[in-house]
C-alpha cells in the first residue's frame, strides 16, 4: 500500500475543476475521483472539463453519483436507466473505470433484493461494452439497503462479473456495523473503498446522520473513530483488498479553505493509514536461544 492507492474527492476541496486537478497533483496524488457535476458544470462546458481532465495527468478513479435507481418500476425506471446511461458515457469520456450507485432512498423502491439486484445487474451488463464497473454502495440512510452486508447481498445475487461493493466506513462507523461480516466478501468484488471519519463517538439521530454526512466529516487521523479505522484498514489488507481508496470527506469548514491546504490534509490522512496497516504488518520477532524474552 503506497500513495498511489489513495485519492481525494472532489467534493471535499472547493473551486472549479482546474483548481481542485491542480492541488490534488501538487499534493502527490495520482488520481481523484470526480463528481458529475464537476463536469457538467463546468464554466467552460463538458468539452472543457474532459480536456482539462485529460491534460491534467490525474487519473479518475470513478465517477459519483447514481442516486435511487434500484427497485423502481414503470416510467421511473425508464427515467432512471436513461439517467445512468448518460453518466456511464460520462465515465468513458474521462476514464474513469467506475460508476459508483448509492443504495435508495426513495419511497417508491421496492425492498424486494431480486428486483434490486436485477436492476444492478442491468446497469453492469450496460456498462461493460464502455469498460466501467459498477460499484453499489450502501448509504446508512437507505430506504431499504442500509448496511454494507445488505449490499453485499444483493451484489452477490446479481451474481454479475462487472459489478462489486464499495465499502464506505463512515457509513460503516455511522451504523456501528459489525466488520466481521467482510470476510464474507471476496475482495475482487470490492469495487472501491471510501474513507472519512467524523469527531463525535455516536450518532444520536437520524437528523444527526444527515447533518454529519454531508457537513461535518473528516479525514482518517482526525476523528473519534481511529481504532474503528484501524481495524477496518487492517481487515481490509488481510483479507486481500489492493485496490483503489478514495477519501469522501463532506465538511463545511474544509471548503473555507484553499484547496492546496485541504490536499495536504489528505496527504497526511493517506500517511496515516499507510501507517496503521504497516504496522499491522510487522513481524514481532520471535525469541531464540540467542535472545530469550526477559523475565
Amino acid at each position: 500500500m503506497n500513495l498511489s492507492h489513495f485519492g481525494m474527492d472532489s467534493i471535499t476541496m472547493a473551486g472549479p475543476l482546474e483548481s481542485k486537478l491542480q492541488a490534488s497533483r501538487a499534493a502527490g496524488f495520482s488520481q481523484i475521483m470526480l463528481w458529475a457535476k464537476d463536469l457538467a458544470g463546468h464554466a467552460g462546458g463538458l468539452e472543457e472539463a474532459v480536456r482539462l481532465v485529460k491534460a491534467s495527468g490525474v487519473r479518475v478513479t470513478g465517477i459519483q453519483v447514481m442516486r435511487d435507481f434500484e427497485g423502481l418500476s414503470g416510467a421511473l425506471h425508464e427515467y432512471k436507466l436513461d439517467i445512468a446511461k448518460n453518466l456511464l458515457q460520462l465515465c468513458r469520456a474521462v476514464g474513469a473505470p467506475l460508476l459508483m450507485v448509492c443504495s435508495s432512498t426513495s419511497s417508491h423502491a421496492s425492498g424486494e433484493l431480486p428486483l434490486i439486484a436485477q436492476h444492478l445487474a442491468k446497469l453492469a451488463t450496460l456498462a461493460v461494452p464502455l469498460g466501467v464497473r459498477i460499484g453499489y454502495e450502501a448509504l446508512s440512510w437507505g430506504r431499504h439497503v442500509n448496511q454494507y452486508m445488505q449490499s453485499w447481498e444483493a451484489v452477490e445475487l446479481a451474481d454479475h462479473a462487472n459489478l462489486g461493493v464499495v465499502i464506505d466506513s463512515f457509513h460503516m462507523l455511522a451504523n456501528q456495523a459489525d466488520f466481521d461480516g467482510l470476510t464474507d466478501i471476496p475482495s475482487h468484488k470490492i469495487a472501491m473503498v471510501q474513507l472519512s471519519d467524523f469527531m463525535w463517538r455516536d450518532i444520536r439521530s437520524a437528523e444527526e446522520r444527515l447533518e454529519t454526512a454531508r457537513h461535518l466529516r473528516v479525514f482518517p487521523g482526525e476523528g473519534a473513530h481511529s481504532k474503528e479505522l484501524s481495524d477496518l484498514l487492517r481487515r481490509l489488507d488481510r483479507g486481500g483488498y489492493r485496490g483503489d481508496y478514495s477519501f469522501e470527506v463532506f465538511n463545511d469548514d474544509y471548503l473555507q479553505l484553499s484547496p492546496e491546504i485541504v490536499a495536504r490534509r489528505a496527504h497526511r490522512a493517506a500517511k496515516w493509514v499507510t501507517d496503521q496497516v504497516l504496522r499491522r504488518s510487522l513481524q514481532v520477532r520471535q525469541p531464540t536461544a540467542d535472545h530469550p524474552t526477559m523475565a
